[in-house]
């Protein structure tokens, strides 16, 4: 009988790098939430992909970044947790923005905080954006700066290369049982993947500072005998203010965002949802405890 293969991937890389694409991808399903807006990711979310004999398990990290707040703080400690968790970490580079500032910092930290003995591979992504030339003066110039097992060129979106790196992923894990079913896709419980569906669909409609001060959490699950699913939210926001933006010109915007994550959320659970969206403001969500359990977070993380 063949062996099985178990273990964790963790995603790293800038924001916007592309890591909750290519977790998709990967798993076949969309269990990250992604938007054009950086910093989406909050906890670290799990998706499992099977290859072969092999189970994957990733860790969606958030994006790594110089943190500035405690929400920020928690999130940064949640990604770098993930990495040191993990059994291969995946490096995330934008070809077409290349070694950043940001890359250089977070190739220190993995000098810094990363065993030697761990398998560090690299993937350039957004491939399809730059020339080829670009490509291999980047890939020998991040292969200087660490020693890398080994080099993917990825485009997470269209799906160039990931097979390739799926299937050295797969190869490369421990040997062992999976560690979960092999029909589960993810380890967020449903209410969470709700939540952080509505608040993709608010972070696409709503502009600047805003989807930075608001969070979203499932506070009522109930399945009904007819097989459908009611589902209570609450969008927790800072100001007055940002309330009034939430709801819209006559519930405009709370209906539009109900709309498309309803439906997202039904085609995720197999079945019709009934989904009802409160707005409540609380000006010091930021700073309590219970939001980033929510969240997937450690509170004590976000101190200086």
């Amino acid at each position: 009988m063949a062996e099985t293969r178990a273990g964790f991937v963790a995603l790293i890389g800038e924001p916007n790098a592309g890591k909750s694409t290519l977790l998709n991808r990967m798993v076949g399903a969309k269990v990250s939430i992604v938007t054009h807006k950086v910093q989406t990711t909050r906890a670290r979310i799990r998706g499992v992909a099977m290859q072969g004999d092999a189970q994957i398990v990733f860790v969606d990290t958030p994006g790594l970044f110089r943190p500035r707040r405690r929400l920020d703080r928690a999130m940064v400690a949640a990604a770098w947790g993930g990495a040191a968790d993990a059994d291969i970490i995946v490096l995330l580079v934008e070809a077409h923005r290349g070694v950043t500032e940001g890359v250089e910092a977070i190739l220190e930290a993995l000098r810094e905080r990363v065993n030697e003995g761990r398998t560090v591979v690299l993937a350039i992504n957004k491939i399809d954006r730059v020339k080829a030339e670009v490509l291999l003066a980047l890939s020998a110039r991040l292969n200087e700066a660490y020693p890398f097992a080994q080099t993917f060129m990825i485009s997470a979106e269209r799906g160039h290369g990931v097979d390739d790196l799926r299937e050295w992923l797969a190869a490369h894990l421990p040997e062992g049982p999976w560690l979960y079913p092999e029909d589960q896709i993810a380890d967020l419980p449903m209410r969470m993947i709700a939540a952080e569906m509505t608040r993709e669909k608010l972070t696409l409609r709503l502009h600047q500072e805003l989807p930075y001060q608001m969070t979203v959490e499932t506070e009522n699950w109930e399945e009904r005998d007819d097989g459908s699913v009611r589902i209570d939210q609450v969008i927790y926001v800072v100001r007055d203010g940002h309330k009034g933006i939430v709801l819209g010109n006559k519930g405009e915007t709370i209906k539009g965002v109900s709309q498309a994550a309803r439906a997202e959320i039904a085609e995720f659970v197999g079945r019709p949802v009934h989904l009802f969206l409160q707005v409540k403001v609380r000006p010091n969500w930021l700073e309590e405890s219970e939001r980033y359990s929510e969240m997937g977070l450690d509170f004590k993380d976000g101190n200086t």
